[in-house]
């Protein structure tokens, strides 16, 4: 996309500067979105967006700018420009020779949407959302679906000699429905996603879908108010990992650990979950939402276990975090688009399966709570502290799932959540979500095995 002979001189420019290092990144993203509310298709809307982000570093002090353009004297005057806040004289001007990394496997994307697309199969997967969850109850008074689709090309060049390429495809599929009795309303959501072209929704079952957003709204409609208090939690699988992606794994970014923000900064090798607990990031997962081939800097992406029986083992870092704090690359740099400069970020982040049924651990509670699924929420950044909602929550009594209750919230934090995590069960699922922070907003995975906490702080409806 840029030729090699402009990025050669942009980047000496740059080291002639004084720069230290320096890399670009050019970007086309295509994207395709479809909408569909109250049985009717309310909006599509596609488009191309490119640009090339500029970055320089003078040791661990980050320049970084971008543009639309690729005209060689403009992306010259961006990169004089950002030098210029930091000059530190001359230095090398010996010229870049890039090395062309290898090509890259194929992976999915076979009907992505650089080919021909159906907007007829599209609209249609669509609208049998809304038929198939309206038909479960006359209760359902609103369905809303949407189809999100992105193609992305990537070039990287960096002053240590890299020219990588990379392409990636990922489709998302988006439903909530609106359940109402007359008097009370409550919804459910359910929003499947991965790396690949249209393929992944040809796979999705429409009625599975439905099933899932109108079980949701419809266990809340009919439930009691949920008790609180102190006591034993099983959070279930697939987006229940939300917890741990955001009061735990953004303290495990150099991101945090950087600047000492986490409360694991210095803990690496140390005891900081309960021994039943191993967790990964993974980029490497088959049509995983938020796997990646190569990262934004151009590392090839890696499974990166975090946590083995309770030890703390590894971070997350790119170029600068490990510039900074010492700890290895992992192939984490991620960031929303060229306008962002790269940080280190979660892809595919998880508690890993362990030995226990479902069964086993609502048998182990005598009084507590079964998280069947969970909502949104919030997260103190560098302690962990969180309080996050339970979209269709249950009461155990004596070793069995009793009445649905609503308004449960759920209130830790991710350290003394990790160390009360007592049994694992076998159950893996991941589910698709987005990340923001300081690199913008990316698609990354959630997940986990249903799991136990012995104790926990849950916030009741009024």
């Amino acid at each position: 996309m840029l030729k090699e002979q402009t990025a050669q001189k942009v980047i000496n420019s740059a080291i002639s500067d004084g720069a230290s290092f320096v890399d670009l990144f050019i970007e086309k993203n295509q994207s395709l979105a479809i909408s569909l509310k109250s049985k009717k298709i309310e909006q599509i809307s596609d488009g191309i967006d490119f640009g090339i982000g500029i970055r320089v570093l003078f040791g661990t002090k980050v320049l970084y700018g971008f543009t639309n353009s690729t005209d060689e004297e403009e992306l010259l005057r961006i990169t004089r420009l950002l030098c210029a806040l930091d000059k530190q004289g001359a230095a090398n001007t010996k010229a870049i020779d890039f090395i062309r990394s290898s090509p890259l496997q194929t992976l999915a994307g076979i009907n992505g949407i650089n080919q021909s697309y159906d907007l007829d199969e599209r609209i249609q997967f669509l609208k049998s959302i809304d038929f198939e969850a309206r038909a479960v109850s006359t209760s359902i008074s609103q369905v809303t679906a949407s189809s999100i689709e992105r193609h992305q090309q990537i070039e990287i060049f960096n002053s240590l000699g890299l020219h990588a390429n990379d392409e990636r495809f990922y489709t998302r599929i988006a439903a909530d429905v609106i359940a109402t009795d007359g008097t009370k309303k409550d919804s459910g959501f359910f929003g499947p996603g991965g790396f690949g072209g249209w393929e992944l929704a040809r796979n999705m079952d429409p009625k599975f879908i439905a099933s899932e957003i109108t079980r949701k709204a419809l266990t809340s409609l009919n439930a009691e108010p949920c008790p609180a208090g102190k006591m034993p939690v099983v959070i279930d699988n697939g987006f229940g990992g939300v917890i741990f992606h955001e009061a735990c794994g953004h303290l495990l970014e150099t991101t945090s650990v950087e600047k000492k923000a986490s409360v694991f900064w210095d803990k690496k090798g140390e005891m900081i979950a309960n021994a039943a607990v191993n967790a990964v990031d993974d980029g490497t997962i088959h049509e995983g939402w938020g796997s990646i081939r190569i990262d934004d800097e151009g590392m090839s992406t890696q499974r990166t276990q975090l946590i083995k029986n309770g030890k703390l083992e590894n971070f997350m870092s790119d170029y600068v975090g490990s510039l900074k704090t010492g700890h290895p690359r992992t192939g984490s740099a991620r960031r929303q688009s060229y306008k962002f400069a790269p940080a280190s970020r979660m892809r595919n982040t998880f508690i890993e399966a362990g030995p226990h049924k479902l069964e086993e651990l609502i048998a182990s509670i005598d009084n507590g709570i079964y998280a069947r699924s969970m909502g949104g929420g919030s997260v103190k950044t560098g302690t962990g502290e969180f309080n996050f909602s339970v979209q269709e929550g249950y009461l155990i009594k004596n070793g069995k799932i009793d009445k649905p209750v609503k308004g449960a919230t759920l209130i830790g934090t991710g350290p003394e959540t990790l160390s009360r995590i007592s049994m694992v069960a076998d159950n893996f699922k991941l589910m698709a979500g987005m990340c923001g922070s300081v690199s913008g907003s990316i698609p990354a995975s959630v997940g986990q095995p249903a799991v136990k906490v012995d104790e926990i702080l849950v916030g009741g409806a009024k």
